[in-house]
């Protein structure tokens, strides 16, 4: 990454870029600029209202189809049957392209007509609705990978034969024109709420952080971040998790932050003394967190906005103090095993000066403000505060600029086209979603489930959860975070709002550790692609990843038992709650590292871990749990103060042994 600001234009290329090498790679250039910039204008004058201020009001789901159409043409031009980047047009990728467009087109136009005669199953219309199940699952393998892919088949096919299966497994027989035309056409499967998150509401905030990009935002957060952090021990790690943290606002994704910021801290890490599995490990936890951070948390948390049906705002709150936990625990084990280590600020002539970088970027910080003023003052739609906000960025970009350099109108369109063309993978994800709710409404499977879940459980809370974080980590192995907290949302969720966890905390919770698949072996997506930054072996990475993020899987038992950590409940009760969070988080860290107000052995990071975590059991979670809050609260004070006059001991008398 440069110092100075990125041209727009570099984020294009790739080879979907028109200026191949022969006329095929050419024509399959323009043709995805032209359906890109069509998929993102149609969404935008949609969030506009322009259809209805010509005179045209066409239903959501004809909205919905038309970006089906164009994303379903752009899978099939953009990646081969391996799910690589196409260099030029294959013939029959073009027909899988054409076939798309031209169902998903075809419903566009006859959808007003036809969604009254599907109740009587018409020949067009089961034919429609399969091209369209087909050629969807088909995008989602070559898009998001064949493990998504799968998991979408064996839901259709289990509705397909559900009835096949032993009691309470079993469903209903549906005929395959029947299952076709509901998983195609209607509102609760492929044309419902995930689509419709993925369509209308994602692509602005997918503009939104290509834009920043392009024009600098990602530079300005990073030297932001170094100039911050740098100046202090273990300067690089801490650079690693303050930029992560600022660019998580914009991208929402593990290894797109992980490929944005990776690529200046982990190198500056591995200068500063961080062994390479160490700063991969680093990166990787940093730009996992990215997926949680407000106010951009990513799709799924538009997703649970749908799900819940609760304002966009409310999540962005109750993300808000768990992920706070997240980045505390990682700054402070940062912090910890760099004293240990014994290594060095970052050498302050490699360091931006704080406020030339502030009075250069300040710009960049704008559109957040116009965001978050629009969407919790005013109430506003996140699609329309988003674009508020990136017409507020491209109004000063172009007025301010960013060192010398301004965005020109051929750079705007590479945006859009960059906007389009990384939809698409979003939009397949959330139809094949829409496909697996379709299955689990028609069949009943996800009641069925949920009682089978909770029976299995014997309705005891903590196996109930220890049974949804492990699914969660099992179906994120190599699965987009989307599908997982679909998927989870759906199967796991009621089960646990059944048993008596409230429904923010439940689906808060597999969104968490559906996240966790990203640093978790043996597919964790953001470790290994920071371990290939770093030259670092993937597993020691990963498992560098998990000691660090240790946090994300401790931290929604912790909101479970006390939702008030989701800003559910009084002032005074949630000033102990993350006050005690923050302490434990604390003694435990201190207790992984072995480092402390210096060194420290075994004797004192048993203690020291032992009461991090009694002081982490939230107090209502059981009968007698402030009891033992408390008592670990005092095992804790008593541990720090003898660490504490054992190394005031050894710095008045050097040659004496660290602290045991």
């Amino acid at each position: 990454m440069s110092s100075g600001a990125s041209n727009l234009t570099e984020v294009h290329s790739d080879p979907s870029r028109p200026e191949g090498s022969s006329p095929s790679a050419r024509l399959r250039g323009y043709l995805i600029q032209v359906l890109a910039l069509v998929l993102v204008a149609g969404t935008l004058a949609w969030i506009l209202d322009i259809p209805r201020a010509i005179g045209y009001s066409p239903y959501t789901e004809q909205v919905l189809t038309f970006g089906l159409a164009l994303s379903l043409a752009l899978v099939f031009l953009m990646y081969d049957y391996r799910g690589r980047i196409q260099s030029s047009l294959v013939w029959y990728d073009c027909l899988l392209a054409l076939a798309g467009l031209s169902a998903a087109l075809y419903l566009t136009v006859q959808y007003p007509a036809l969604v009254y005669e599907l109740v009587f199953l018409p020949v067009e219309g089961v034919v429609i609705a399969s091209t369209l199940m087909v050629l969807t699952l088909e995008g989602v393998r070559r898009a998001a990978g064949t493990a998504l892919a799968i998991i979408i088949g064996l839901f259709i096919l289990y509705g397909l034969y559900g009835y096949l299966f032993p009691p309470p497994f079993d469903s209903d027989p549906v005929s395959f024109q029947r299952l076709a035309v509901y998983l195609g056409v209607d509102t609760s499967a492929l044309l419902g709420i995930a689509l419709q998150v993925a369509v209308i509401v994602i692509i602005p905030f997918i503009l939104l952080g290509r834009l920043l990009a392009g024009t600098g935002g990602s530079d300005f957060f990073t030297e932001l971040a170094m100039s911050i952090m740098g100046r202090y021990r273990g300067g690089s790690g801490k650079i690693a998790v303050v930029g992560s943290t600022m660019l998580g606002s914009v991208s929402g994704s593990a290894v797109a932050n992980v490929a944005g910021t990776g690529v200046v801290t982990i190198p500056l890490m591995k200068r500063s003394g961080f062994p390479p599995h160490l700063a991969g490990g680093i990166e990787a936890v940093a730009s996992t967190g990215s997926q949680l951070m407000p106010p951009v948390i990513g799709a799924t948390a538009f997703l649970m906005a749908e799900f819940l049906q609760i304002p966009y705002s409310e999540v962005m709150l109750a993300a808000l103090v768990p992920i706070i936990l997240y980045y505390v625990a990682l700054f402070i084990q940062v912090d910890l095993l760099a004293a240990r280590m014994g290594l060095t600020p970052v050498p302050r002539e490699e360091l931006p000066k704080f406020w030339p970088t502030l009075r250069a970027g300040w710009h960049f910080l704008m559109p957040f403000v116009v965001f978050l003023v629009l969407l919790l003052h005013f109430n506003k739609q996140p699609e329309l505060s988003a674009l508020w906000a990136v017409a507020t960025l491209l109004v000063l970009v172009i007025v301010r600029g960013y060192k010398g350099r301004r965005p020109d109108l051929r750079a705007l369109k590479n945006t859009l086209v960059d906007t389009g063309r990384s939809a698409v993978e979003i939009i397949l994800i959330c139809a094949g979603a829409g496909l697996v709710i379709g299955v689990l409404n028609l069949t009943g499977m996800a009641f069925d489930m949920g009682m089978a879940i909770l029976r299995f459980s014997g309705e005891n809370l903590l196996l109930l959860l220890g049974m949804a974080a492990v699914a969660s980590v099992i179906l994120g192995m190599g699965m987009p975070t989307v599908g997982v907290y679909v998927l989870l949302a759906t199967l796991i969720a009621p089960a646990m709002v059944e048993a008596g966890v409230t429904a923010m905390a439940a689906h808060m919770f597999v969104l968490y550790f559906g996240m966790l698949s990203m640093v978790t072996p043996p597919v964790a997506l953001a470790a290994f692609a920071a371990g290939h930054l770093a030259n670092a072996d993937p597993w020691r990475t990963s498992l560098a990843a998990v000691r660090l993020g240790w946090t994300a899987y401790i931290v929604p038992f912790l909101f479970v038992f006390s939702p008030v950590l989701l800003m559910d409940g009084g002032l005074y009760e949630f000033i102990w709650v993350f006050s005690a969070a923050i302490l434990g988080v604390w003694l435990i860290s201190a207790a992984l590292a072995g480092q402390l107000f210096g060194r420290i052995g075994v004797l004192c990071r048993v203690p020291l871990g032992i009461a991090g975590i009694m002081i982490l059991i939230p107090g209502n979670a059981f009968d007698g749990a402030l009891i033992v809050e408390l008592g670990g609260l005092a095992l804790g004070l008593a541990a720090l103060a003898y660490i504490w006059l054992h190394t005031r001991r050894k710095a008045i008398t050097p040659g004496e042994a660290g602290v045991p």
